[in-house]
């Protein structure tokens, strides 16, 4: 392990946008490192050049800074263990992988891919396990040059012990033993002299001096041949982390896009607040010591413990988190959530980008009357949508008459509101509470019966904010201008 303190790495693959799977490795890795005042490396694993996604390692980067996830080393912070993307670390990976055939730990292999065909499907049929059937791995020197000399493609393959096991460790599960019966001789080097994942990943957890591999519990089965290049190369593996699986919300099977959004990006897009998502999965497989269940950054890093991960399978709930985005959401100011709404509003055509300042402080206003009612930001534009809209549609009249009312009966109350406000300068809430009750008390209404036409005429939805709020955020121009039209609609049907 590195004796030069604790040095973590996320080390993503660019075949697909930032998964929140890999976001709570991240958020793992980076309390570790901020706790052991050691560095978070950042590490592009670019290997795969068939699923490369180009604005992958983009979406990665900003979504860890969304996240709140700086790193110390890596892409655009640079760092003396670089370079941090492994296709531009090729010779590295092509140089240790023939160090360790020249010491007789690995080999050459020419098996053509159909002859690796024509070996599984003999396997499948005599009901064998599948794996390399080592046709290669006893090539004497004459006939490895013999095929290099013709040209031939190759993939170099690492020498399992025929016998015996081996004995790896995770820091949460403990001692594990494994037996070579159970491994092929896997491959290191492709014949495109791209490295696999399991040199790669050792060759540089080792040169980037990482003392802690956080990873998802699918990689255990992989231990086994990483302790086994460690020991080859005479290096001594760092400490090895596996965190448990997502479930899906039901707990019956692993989390799937079928489950809905899977990706950072889609969560953010989705308007949860970077705070809310970091709480949720900070506790998505970790517990704290005690009940708390609200953690900023600062204190989750204050708390944070590898042992206190556990092994067990959670449930990913979106109940939950929507939990905690309405609790984030609510301690906001309203100028703080109204900065975070405007992109959303901007998306939808409902403010202009830039906003001018004083659009942007009737927002502010708007903030308090919709704080406690939304969930997500995505939400805002249904919640704000008839206050920044000059018109709104003219709605239906079935919503604007009472149970045992009629259309024209409805329309007279609307006139009579407007009659009401027309001569009002002081369009306050509690001016207008007076003067609209006091209405409904001279028209021997109940206030229900004048307050919903009311809301539905000037917003076109049955749930909204209070009314006399509402209606002193609207402005009396707006609000008389929509009582009009929705008489209009009465009269007409």
């Amino acid at each position: 392990m590195n004796k030069n303190g604790i040095r973590v790495r996320f080390a993503p693959s660019p075949t697909g946008y930032l998964h929140i799977g890999g976001a709570r490795t991240a958020l793992y890795d980076w309390l570790l490192a901020r706790k052991s005042g050691g560095q978070f490396i950042l590490r592009i694993e670019d290997t795969d050049r068939n699923r490369f996604v180009p604005d992958a390692v983009e979406d990665i980067k900003s979504s860890l800074r969304w996240l709140g996830l700086p790193w110390d080393e890596g892409p655009d912070a640079g760092g003396a263990a670089g370079p941090y993307f492994q296709s531009e670390r090729l010779e590295l990976y092509q140089k240790y992988a023939e160090d360790l055939v020249r010491a007789g730990k690995a080999y050459y292999c020419f098996c053509t891919p159909e002859r690796l065909e024509e070996m599984r499907k003999r396997q499948e049929a005599a009901n064998q396990p599948s794996g390399y059937d080592r046709h290669c791995r006893a090539l004497t020197a004459e006939e490895v040059e013999k095929h290099l000399a013709a040209g031939e493609k190759y993939v170099v393959r690492f020498k399992v012990p025929l016998a015996g096991k081996i004995q790896v460790r995770d820091e949460l599960r403990g001692e594990m033993v494994f037996d070579y019966a159970t491994l092929d001789d896997f491959v290191i080097l492709k014949s495109d002299g791209f490295p696999t994942y399991h040199l790669a990943s050792v060759v540089d957890d080792h040169l980037m001096g990482i003392s802690h591999v956080i990873r998802g519990e699918e990689w255990i089965i992989s231990l086994p041949r990483h302790f086994l290049l460690y020991e080859a190369l005479g290096w001594e593996p760092p400490a090895f982390v596996h965190l448990p699986i997502f479930l899906s919300p039901d707990g019956k099977g692993k989390l799937s896009k079928r489950h809905g959004a899977t990706g950072v990006r889609e969560f953010r897009e989705k308007g949860y607040l970077p705070e809310a998502l970091v709480n949720f999965l900070l506790l998505l497989g970790w517990h704290p010591a005690n009940d708390q269940e609200l953690f900023t950054l600062d204190e989750a890093v204050e708390a944070f413990s590898v042992e206190r991960i556990s092994t067990s399978p959670v449930s990913f709930s979106l109940d939950k988190l929507d939990w905690y985005n309405g609790i984030y959401i609510r301690r906001l100011s309203p100028e703080e959530l109204a900065g975070r709404c405007l992109p959303f509003l901007q998306r939808d055509g409902l403010l202009p980008d830039p906003c001018p300042p004083e659009q942007f402080a009737y927002l502010v206003r708007l903030m308090p009357l919709v704080q406690e009612r939304i969930k997500l930001l995505s939400e805002i534009s249904q919640a704000v949508g008839y206050f920044l809209r000059d018109e709104i549609e003219p709605p239906e009249p079935a919503l604007l008459i009472g149970k045992k009312g009629t259309a024209e009966e409805t329309a007279v109350i609307l006139d009579e509101v407007i009659k009401a406000i027309t001569p009002v300068t002081d369009f306050g809430e509690e001016h207008l509470e007076q003067i609209l009750r006091a209405l409904a008390e001279r028209l021997a209404l109940k206030p229900g019966q004048l307050f919903m036409p009311v809301r539905v005429a000037v917003t076109g939805q049955t749930a909204t904010p209070g009314l006399f709020e509402l209606l002193a955020a609207l402005g009396k121009e707006k609000v008389i201008n929509r009582l009009q039209q929705a008489i209009t609609v009465l009269r007409k049907g």
